[in-house]
């Protein structure tokens, strides 16, 4: 009877050897699926920290581009406001002939007599010129 328990006693170590041996390699297999799960995320986040680069410099391009066109579009409104402005000194001017002189092409020549010149206060219209808005004078950063 000892032969048939030393035979069940070395049937049972080899089981117990054989599934010690499967538990070795399955903890390996699962470690290494971790080390590359690790591996696979890391590389993730470098990549995701170059597109944040790369997104990061595209901001900062478009924000450049956008203080020059809002530069420019000050500009243009600056220049748009002088011009409403002539327009309107022009239209006024227009309106005095046209009233004063009705508007006939002799009557608009009599304006440049030197008599008439000085007393006219719209020949002086030289000294009320707008300053025109340069884009030197806008950019201030």
């Amino acid at each position: 009877m000892a032969s048939s328990s030393g035979n069940s006693s070395d049937l049972m170590n080899e089981r117990k050897r054989k599934r010690m041996e499967s538990n070795r390699e399955s903890a390996r297999r699962s470690r290494m699926r971790k080390q590359k799960h690790l591996d696979d995320l890391m590389g993730q986040v470098e990549q995701l920290k170059e597109e944040n680069t790369k997104i990061l410099a595209s901001i900062n391009v478009t924000t450049r581009n956008y203080a020059i066109a809002e530069a420019d579009n000050s500009i243009l409104r600056a220049q748009i406001m002088e011009l409403n402005h002539r327009l309107h000194s022009l239209n006024d001017i227009l309106s005095y002939i046209n009233v004063n002189n009705n508007g006939t092409f002799e009557d608009v020549h009599s304006i440049n007599c030197p008599e008439t010149f000085v007393n006219n206060p719209w020949n002086l219209m030289c000294l009320n010129q707008p300053i025109m808005a340069s884009a030197d004078m806008l950019y201030h950063y």
